[in-house]
């Protein structure tokens, strides 16, 4: 019997590269870190924005989907909800 890792949640994923992406970017105001610490940093927080943008991206189809299942294209967007200013 093989123990398989159990599956992450796309919240919780989302909120731990969150996490991760807000320390990395305390990390690199503060200065501290050489040139070759601050690339692979750099590096690493395009990853982790690209994957919480990806989450995000997916959430809003899915809330989309709800809202209106037969055109989820033509619901209004995320942006303009909520804004009567």
């Amino acid at each position: 019997m093989s123990k398989s890792k159990p599956e992450t949640s796309p919240v919780a994923q989302f909120e731990r590269s969150l996490e991760e992406l807000e320390q990395l970017v305390e990390k690199m105001e503060a200065g501290d870190l050489s040139l070759e610490q601050s690339l692979s940093a750099y590096e690493r927080g395009v990853g982790l924005y690209r994957q919480c943008q990806q989450a995000l991206e997916q959430a809003e189809l899915r809330v989309r989907l709800l809202t209106d299942p037969a055109q989820p294209d033509k619901s209004e967007p995320f942006d303009s909800l909520g804004n009567d200013d």
